[in-house]
């Protein structure tokens, strides 16, 4: 009895001293689902691309086409993941056909690192400097595995993200982009009131056939063409003249705030600098970048889920799509001149813009339509008034700004380029009315919640 007792009193101790290790082992092999429910994955990809995107210096029309399909195929996973409330986009897409992707093994698979690895695999195939991608990528699968994801699971939620990424891939090659890049530049119109090239670099005309560019809901590029640009002149009664004085004079009377706010907005990939014989390029993100910057900084300050942030991400980039395409269309068929080339021959030869005019032709601006449309889709996902602190351009060298709402951000960017001194009034204030009509007819089209359609209170 005493053997025995003492026996028993050996073995007592290591019962919940065992307990506890394998609670403890559990809790380890689980953090992986409180990294994946918290951490903001999908905004991080978004910026490493944008840092892609800002070093491999792409054009701001193509940057919205290198954005939009890695969201659209990350929103996909979203929706396998919650099929009872989400819309795919596949099927409405112009051009589309819904997804035929199948799910194996979906106990082991966790669907925000499936939607990582599409939004990933996507993004990786449509840039230059590739193995920058792969790098963030890594990171973050490393950081997720760190945290105890089961080798099972992991390859399982990997899988079936690129599953869908081969899909969204497979639509993204039959947009025409590929096609464009053989199509012939640009060539100089002797005509006094057209387009030429700017200084410093005398850049030719940027990519003068993206209405060839399939839209996402559009009937087609030029399905809303906005009212002409005033008549050009030279005579000093004119009302082209007039436009080009407030120019010059709002450029030679800045104040300190209207600079902030033109420096603020100016994402110019194509900014050049001069020192002497040396020209070089300095690092810009481009406007829809600025804008999916945005998206993500209101995913994070609404504490959205991941598939709320996929949602965010990916009808943000839609409407910026679309939307480049709508302007570029209007820019190639008016092809006006630009201020600083007009007043430089007809006001004075000495004056400069402030910011570095980009290297297409004025008409309509492309701040106010795109970022006019982007503030529509977000304010119809995230409502009105939204407070953001906009810190997108902090890591490329500029402070933050504050606003009440996404239309008050829209708002100040589409005027920044007349502060800057890169556009006439008449295209600011018609290219706002060119993305209000772009994001109307997105509104009209898109579903993406089954419960709750986007945008619905704006419609009404």
């Amino acid at each position: 009895m005493n053997i025995h007792s003492k026996k028993h009193r050996f073995r007592i101790p290591f019962i919940p001293l065992l307990l506890l290790l394998f609670i403890s082992s559990c809790k380890e092999n689980e953090a992986y689902k409180g990294l994946l429910k918290e951490h903001y994955f999908l905004v991080d990809a978004n910026e490493a691309l944008t840092e892609v995107i800002v070093h491999d210096i792409f054009s701001p029309p193509v940057a919205s086409r290198i954005y939009a399909y890695p969201a659209i195929a990350a929103y996909e996973v979203a929706v396998l993941a919650a099929p009872d409330q989400l819309n795919s986009l596949m099927g409405q897409l112009n051009d589309s056909e819904p997804l035929s992707v199948t799910i194996d093994d979906k106990e082991k698979v966790n669907f925000h690192l499936s939607a990582l690895a599409a939004y990933y695999k996507v993004a990786t195939k449509m840039i230059f400097s590739e193995q920058d991608m792969e790098t963030s990528k890594a990171a973050a699968f490393e950081k997720i595995k760190k945290a105890g994801m089961p080798q099972a699971n992991f390859d399982a939620s990997v899988n079936l993200g690129e599953k869908v990424a081969d899909e969204i891939l497979a639509y993204a090659s039959r947009d025409n982009y590929h096609q464009s890049r053989s199509f012939e530049k640009y060539t100089i119109n002797n005509d006094p009131g057209s387009w030429k090239p700017t200084p410093p670099a005398y850049i030719e005309g940027i990519e003068p056939h993206w209405n060839k560019i399939r839209t996402f809901f559009l009937d087609s590029a030029d399905q809303f063409i906005p009212p002409p640009p005033p008549p050009f002149d030279t005579i000093p009664e004119s009302r082209f003249y007039q436009d080009a004085r407030e120019v010059m004079d709002a450029g030679n009377q800045m104040t300190e705030e209207q600079e902030e706010i033109a420096f603020f907005w100016d994402c110019n990939p194509y900014k050049m600098n001069v020192k002497g014989h040396v020209m070089y390029a300095e690092k810009k993100i481009t406007p829809g970048g600025h804008w999916m910057g945005i998206a993500g900084i209101a995913s994070k300050a609404d504490s959205l889920d991941w598939k709320q942030t996929a949602e965010t991400m990916a009808v943000t980039s839609i409407y910026l799509f679309d939307a480049f395409i709508s302007c570029w269309d209007e820019k190639y068929r008016s092809v006006l001149i630009r201020p600083e080339t007009y007043i430089n021959q007809y006001m004075d030869q000495d004056w400069l813009p402030l910011l570095q005019t980009p290297p297409f032709p004025e008409y309509t601006s492309g701040h106010s339509v795109i970022s006019t449309a982007a503030s529509i889709a977000l304010t119809g996902l995230l409502g009105e008034p939204f407070p953001i602190v906009d810190s997108t351009e902090v890591k490329y060298g500029l402070g933050i700004r504050e606003f009440d709402s996404f239309r008050e951000a829209a708002e100040e960017a589409a005027i920044s380029r007349f502060y800057g001194g890169i556009h006439y009034l008449p295209a600011i204030e018609y290219g706002v009315d060119q993305g209000k009509a772009v994001a109307a007819r997105i509104n009209s089209k898109l579903r993406t919640r089954k419960d709750n359609p986007i945008n619905t209170a704006l419609r009404d």
